[in-house]
């Protein structure tokens, strides 16, 4: 958001941490920054010419498109990245002790990653009405000092704490530290190349007929709307449903 606002973009953002946020308010006073939910974004449809997101969107989270393009102008762009093929990644090791939680969610990783696998970012843009996919590349590597920084530095990730909690902060940490050791080179810091893939599509110039037909409906009164989530999404009474 910084780069783009140095640019003269007027910009927007939201993310679900407040600490986060307050961070890039710091950095970009004057910008509408929110916490909230990307997938609810309180802004109206066609708001934006141009949706961003950084590692942001994830496998587990796909109906964020969704919203992505709702708040896009017809003929707006998105730009997206997500982690690559990660199995390839000459890198790979450095993600190693993330594999130290319970099965569950090193599962539950491997879907979140699942987008940059071939054709499944693609797949997930065009499935949203998305246009003239294009997939790319985005050089990314980490480097660290040495092996106890590396250690230090992974354990304040997400997925890092899943681990922890299996098999506690030590076991991750000499776990974290061996891994790393197997990589030293002579007067070279650690580095571990990554794969990153980044997403450029267009929203079409033109609603399609599902786009239109959403549009003609009559949005739902408050009052309406509670009835329905009080019933899981299901109207079971259609008469004090009509009734507002």
């Amino acid at each position: 958001m910084e780069l783009a606002r140095l640019r003269g973009a007027s910009c927007s953002g939201i993310d679900a941490s407040a600490r986060l946020v307050a961070v890039a308010r710091d950095r970009n006073p004057g910008c509408d920054i929110r916490v909230g939910d990307m997938h609810a974004l309180p802004w109206d449809p066609a708001s934006f010419d141009v949706v961003t997101s950084f590692r942001g969107i994830w496998g587990t989270t796909p109906d964020a498109v969704a919203e992505i393009h709702r708040v896009l102008r017809p003929g707006g762009r998105v730009a997206i990245t997500v982690w690559g093929h990660l199995k390839v990644a000459p890198g790979a090791w450095a993600l190693a002790p993330f594999r130290l939680a319970a099965d569950e969610k090193v599962g539950n990783q491997a879907v979140m990653v699942s987008l940059g696998r071939p054709g499944a970012g693609e797949r997930l843009l065009a499935s949203h009405g998305f246009l003239d996919v294009e997939r790319l590349d985005v050089p990314f590597a980490w480097e660290f000092a040495d092996p106890e920084l590396y250690a230090r530095a992974l354990a304040a990730t997400g997925p890092a704490y899943e681990a922890i909690q299996n098999v506690g902060e030590a076991e991750f940490h000499r776990e974290a530290v061996e891994q790393a050791q197997g990589q030293l080179r002579d007067g070279l810091p650690l580095r571990a190349d990554i794969n990153v893939v980044g997403y450029l599509a267009a929203n079409p110039k033109e609603p399609n007929a599902h786009d239109r037909q959403l549009s003609r409906r009559t949005p739902l009164s408050p009052q309406a709307r509670a009835l329905c989530d009080a019933d899981g999404g299901y109207v079971w009474n259609v008469s004090r449903l009509w009734a507002h």
